[in-house]
């Protein structure tokens, strides 16, 4: 992820640079329809074998709204942009699938929506991000445990495409890089994502922004006892002073990150967080860390809001969300989905009445002391 040159017209999915797939075999078939989420560069709308636990890397609980009296039923829409920005190489990958029963030709799981959605930015290369991008969901789909234990699910399918990695590493070093990974699934009526990395997940709730997911930096302090405790350190802000992320999928080639287990200062562990949504839930903003650099969260919902207000098109907004990132001098790839729970765009909110507030200048101040002395004497 170097270099200063916008632009490009290199076929970031292009399947010609993908690492091979270590787990193919009778039951790993292509892809199907997941493969035409493969990142374009800009210019696209789109529409659109056990688990190992490691200690001290804790499932996040579930998240509840407090008015829950009504059992709403999500509609989802959604739309993405990328742009390789000021970079000369395109690293960000994306996913966005509505409905993977109809990709995967399930049935239905029951009332509401079966989408998934996801942002993978890719370091040292974008072999890794294209790879977890491609098959992040057919792990997650091929497990016997989904969706019931859809959190442990998740989490296995974020180790299993880790394990992957390795193993294509060693059929081709040429192939060794890695990537951060946030993958949110909507089921029914519950939100569930899962990050490793400092990708993030913004719900905006009535127009405040819920964060969905941690940024995993090696200077937050539950992320840096974390990786001296598995033998790593932070310099200067970077996990043993080469990445700037604590939790990614690959980098197998990096002396101390990873031991053969998969254990050690960099986790492929993703923080999991679940949320019934209701209808006070309008979307969800996700995004590669371009975008948040330069957007805090509250800001990206209100500045995304006031776009679907405008024109109710979730496509349109993240291409406005990606420009506008520019225009704030963001220094890396751009990748952004909006995703709405709602066929209507947000409704505008009443603003309480202000508190009628007086105050006397120093003008006046000074004619009323004026006054005063005089009635004194």
């Amino acid at each position: 992820m170097e270099g200063s040159v916008r632009g490009g017209s290199e076929n970031v999915g292009s399947s010609e640079s993908r690492p091979p797939n270590p787990l193919a075999g009778a039951n790993w078939q292509c892809l199907t329809a997941v493969n035409a989420g493969r990142t374009p560069i800009s210019g696209t709308l789109v529409r659109h074998t056990s688990l190992k636990q490691i200690s001290g890397i804790p499932v996040v609980p579930e998240v509840s709204g407090k008015k829950c009296e009504k059992e709403f039923i999500p509609i989802v829409r959604s739309g993405a942009w990328v742009d390789i920005g000021y970079r000369q190489n395109m690293e960000d990958a994306y996913v966005c699938c509505d409905n993977f029963t109809d990709e995967y030709c399930l049935k239905n799981t029951g009332d509401g929506p079966n989408a998934f959605y996801g942002v993978f930015d890719g370091h040292g290369g974008r072999h890794a991000a294209d790879f977890v991008c491609s098959n992040l969901l057919r792990l997650i789909m091929e497990d016997e445990d989904f969706p019931k234990h859809i959190e442990k699910v998740i989490t296995s399918a974020f180790l299993q495409a880790d394990t992957a990695l390795a193993e294509a590493c060693t059929i081709n070093s040429a192939l060794a890089s890695g990537t951060t990974a946030l993958a949110a699934l909507i089921v029914g009526r519950y939100l569930v994502v899962a990050n490793a990395g400092d990708c993030r997940a913004v719900v905006s709730r009535r127009g405040k922004a819920i964060e969905m997911s941690c940024d995993h930096k090696p200077s937050c302090i539950r992320e840096k006892k974390r990786i001296e405790a598995t033998g790593g350190f932070v310099y200067d802000g970077y996990l043993n002073g080469q990445l700037n992320v604590a939790r990614a999928l690959g980098d197998w080639h990096m002396e101390g990150m990873k031991d053969a287990d998969g254990l050690g200062p960099l986790s492929a562990v993703p923080e999991v967080k679940k949320m019934k949504l209701t209808e006070e839930d309008e979307f969800l903003i996700i995004g590669c860390d371009g975008i948040w650099d330069v957007f805090r969260s509250q800001n990206a919902v209100d500045f995304a809001r006031r776009k679907l207000q405008e024109h109710n098109d979730p496509a349109a907004c993240c291409k406005e969300i990606v420009d506008e990132a520019l225009k704030r001098k963001s220094g890396d790839n751009l990748a952004v989905i909006v995703v709405c729970f709602n066929s209507m765009p947000p409704p505008l909110l009443a603003l309480p009445k202000a508190r009628v507030q007086r105050s006397i200048s120093a003008e006046g101040l000074k004619e009323l002391q004026s006054f005063l002395n005089s009635l004194g004497n």
